[in-house]
C-alpha cells in the first residue's frame, strides 16, 4: 500500500518532519510481485521477488526475494527521484555467499545506479556505483548486522553528497559525481541472498 506520511527522521540524517511516500506491502498479492515496481538484477541468474507473509512485520506482509542471481533488484516504477532520501527495514534471512539487504537510488535502468548495502555475513555497509553492468565500490565501513533480524538502512543523496546510516547511525559519508539526475529508488540483494523488506520509503528534496 502507498499513503503519504509524516516521518520523524532520526538524529544524523534530515532535521526536521518530512512528507514521505511509504509502502508497506500490505495491499499486495502473496506470492506475486508487488503493484507498481520493476524487478530483475544485474547480471546472471535468476532473481525472484516475490510478497510473503511474515509476522514480525508490521504490516504482516514483505517483500522477499528468494532466487539467486549477481544483484537482484527492485524498483519503484513511478519514483524518479535526483535528490532527497530513501529507507527501508530488511531482515538478512539466508544465504552462504552473501546475506545482503540493500537499497538503490538514481536508478536509471538495470545497468546503472548506486547502491547501498549491510552484509549480516561481512558485519559492514559500503558503497557502490554501478556503470554499465560493472559494480564499483567507493567505501566500505564494519558495522554490526545481525542475521535474522531487523534493521534500518537510509541513504541522504544531493548532488554528489550522500551519506549512508544503519539503524539510526551515520556510518559512510561521501562525495561521488558517476551517476547524476533522476532516476527510481527501490532494494537490492546479492548472490543467494534470501532477505525481507519491510517498510520502504523514500522523499525527493525540494527543487
Amino acid at each position: 500500500m502507498k499513503i503519504r506520511s509524516v516521518l520523524f527522521v532520526a538524529a544524523g540524517c534530515l532535521s526536521a518532519s518530512v512528507m514521505a511516500d511509504t509502502n508497506g506491502f500490505d495491499a499486495d498479492v502473496v506470492g506475486q510481485p508487488p503493484a507498481g515496481w520493476h524487478c530483475g538484477a544485474t547480471g546472471r541468474g535468476t532473481p525472484r521477488w516475490t510478497i510473503e507473509a511474515d509476522p514480525t512485520a508490521p504490516a504482516g506482509k514483505v517483500l522477499r526475494q528468494s532466487g539467486s542471481a549477481t544483484f537482484p533488484w527492485c524498483v519503484k516504477s513511478d519514483a524518479r527521484l535526483a535528490d532527497g532520501w530513501v529507507e527501508t527495514r530488511f531482515k538478512p534471512l539466508s544465504g552462504k555467499e552473501d546475506q545482503a539487504g540493500g537499497v538503490v537510488w538514481r536508478w536509471k535502468d538495470g545497468d546503472n545506479y548506486y547502491v547501498a548495502r549491510a552484509n549480516a555475513l561481512e558485519n559492514n555497509v559500503s558503497l557502490y556505483y554501478t556503470a554499465r553492468g560493472i559494480r564499483k565500490t567507493l567505501k566500505y565501513v564494519d558495522a554490526p548486522v545481525s542475521a535474522g533480524q531487523w534493521h534500518t538502512l537510509r541513504v541522504d543523496f544531493a548532488g554528489t553528497a550522500m551519506s549512508v546510516s544503519l539503524d539510526g547511525k551515520r556510518y559512510i559519508e561521501f562525495a561521488d559525481d558517476h551517476i547524476a539526475g533522476s532516476g527510481a529508488v527501490g532494494v537490492w540483494t546479492k548472490a543467494d541472498s534470501v532477505t525481507a523488506f519491510s517498510e520502504f520509503a523514500y522523499h525527493a528534496a525540494r527543487q
